[in-house]
């Protein structure tokens, strides 16, 4: 486990250590009851059989062991029951500390890693790895429970004496050992189970995402069949994963059966009634591993979980850096600029206009002597820094699901009705908004999907214009849309500018007079 990964967990508040702690006992209790009861049970009822047998049933005591026998079970019920509640609500409060931290490490990867992660490898490390350590933690007290079983039955099974301690440690041991064995196999399994899992998470979003061209180009029937071929390897790991599993399961009860059996031979010159308690003692006792058993089991196929979330917290920065004050000045290419500079950056398709404008918001790596901010270079700034000197529209700008005021606040949380309508009308879609059944409220689905390319350009543009920063980066503000509002958007622009007096960058082959002070070229 990394050190990152291990700082979450160890990070424990005293309720949580308290419940790690009722977790162990309640485990212990259960498997000190589970033991006496099955043990007890069987030679109660062999010593009343050999009692009745003799003729001297109305001399056995029967209300001591029944009520015994009825003692174990309460405490067997209820402590089980506590066990649950206690390891639960330990691992649900120690993943509620992983889940937030994972997050905050995804959106703090370096950019170079995060061009390369997947959004089926982004979800499997929130979701499935997630839930390996989750249902390892839940587990943990299941070591305590599997030793206080062997020692339990131990002591019973001395009545029958040292031998059949022996033959029933020896059995435990061979037991735990051929778990462990086995239980190794399924870091590989595990590995492999994640890795279909996260590869056709990602295809099956992607031919999701681009199912009307399919349609289009009738290629149904092939995304069809690269969503089988996906299942079907992620069907393979799963199979050889339940094959390792079904192996450790039939290994406990072909346990439970020799060393019963062996405890029982061994017990029988003792008397019947010995022999009983030994045998069911022994069984009892065995079967109590099964949740050590399943620890152990766990561990194994999560540590590929451990070591994936260790990397990804290890690769993230300790902490988000906090923005630098610095003045809005900008030296590009060479050439200095401040608001209310405005700023065409030319160039034919694949020069790297979009490229650079990535840069400056630092969701690409910087190229030192580029672009400085204030005077230093922005290879050497935190993306907070650039982020707050930028009020960014992307190129391919997302809007996630929700109505136009969650999408429009994410610019501005604290954003007056005021300022929100002034924004959706120099983006020259305020009417549009009015005309909707709700109004700011109106929902407009996933990547809001009820609007039109060019709607969705007009409401992310508002959003860009909401935030607070000395500088627009517009990219292809006007794009999706008819010549009359492409013409309306970018008068609206040069007014909103006048008022505020931000400086503009701005990627576009829409006609741009009445916004520009001169163009820049970006180096390929």
């Amino acid at each position: 486990m990394s050190d990152a990964l291990a700082r979450v967990l160890a990070a424990r508040p005293r309720a949580e250590k308290q419940q790690v702690r009722r977790a162990a006992l309640y485990a212990a209790l259960v498997a000190v009851a589970s033991v006496a009861l099955l043990a007890l049970s069987g030679w109660f009822l062999t010593a009343a059989a050999l009692a009745a047998g003799a003729g001297t049933a109305l001399a056995f005591n029967y209300m001591l062991p029944s009520a015994a026998i009825r003692l174990f079970a309460i405490v067997r019920t209820g402590a089980r029951y506590g066990e649950r509640l206690a390891s639960h609500d330990a691992a649900l409060s120690a993943i509620a500390r992983v889940r937030p931290a994972l997050f905050a490490a995804l959106a703090a990867t370096p950019v170079a890693r995060a061009l390369s992660l997947s959004t089926g490898a982004a979800s499997t490390r929130l979701v499935q790895d997630a839930g390996a350590v989750e249902t390892a933690l839940v587990l943990r007290s299941g070591t305590v429970g599997g030793a206080a079983a062997i020692l339990s039955g131990v002591a019973l099974i001395a009545l029958a004496g040292p031998l059949a301690v022996l033959g029933v440690m020896g059995v435990a041991a061979l037991l735990m050992a051929v778990s462990w064995a086995l239980s190794r196999q399924l870091e590989d399994s595990g590995r492999a189970l994640l890795r279909e899992a996260e590869g056709l998470k990602a295809q099956t979003a992607a031919l999701v995402e681009g199912s009307a061209e399919l349609r289009c180009y009738a290629l149904e029937d092939w995304a069809v069949a690269r969503i089988v071929d996906g299942g079907t390897a992620l069907a393979a790991a799963q199979q050889r994963d339940s094959d390792v599993r079904a192996a450790i399961e039939v290994a406990s009860p072909v346990a439970i059966g020799v060393g019963a059996a062996l405890a029982l031979v061994v017990a029988a010159p003792h008397g019947a009634a010995i022999a009983a308690l030994a045998a069911l003692a022994a069984a009892m006792a065995l079967d109590g591993l099964a949740p050590a058993i399943r620890h152990v089991t766990q561990a194994h196929a999560a540590r590929a979980a451990y070591a994936r979330l260790g990397a990804l917290l290890d690769e993230a920065p300790p902490a988000t850096l906090p923005a630098v004050s610095l003045e809005p000045d900008l030296v590009l290419y060479g050439r200095a600029m401040g608001p209310p500079a405005r700023i065409a950056l030319r160039g034919v398709s694949g020069s790297g206009k979009t490229s650079l404008v990535e840069r400056l918001v630092g969701v690409r790596p910087a190229i030192a002597g580029e672009v400085s901010l204030g005077g230093v270079d922005i290879a050497v700034l935190p993306a907070s820094t650039l982020r707050a000197a930028f009020a960014w529209l992307p190129q391919d700008a997302a809007l996630l699901a929700g109505t136009v005021r969650d999408i429009l606040v994410l610019g501005r949380a604290d954003a007056p009705e005021a300022a929100v309508w002034e924004a959706l009308e120099d983006a020259a879609f305020a009417d549009r908004v009015r005309a909707m059944p709700h109004g700011l409220d109106s929902w407009i689905g996933d990547n809001g999907a009820s609007l039109s390319g060019g709607e969705r350009r007009r409401l992310a543009l508002a959003r860009a214009y909401l935030k607070p920063a000395p500088w627009l980066l517009l990219d292809e503000p006007t794009e999706g849309l008819d010549a009359a509002t492409a013409h309306m958007v970018i008068a609206r622009l040069d007014d909103r500018l006048r008022r505020y007096g931000q400086g503009l960058l701005i990627v576009s082959h829409a006609p741009l007079a009445l916004v520009l002070d001169g163009e820049i070229t970006p180096a390929s």
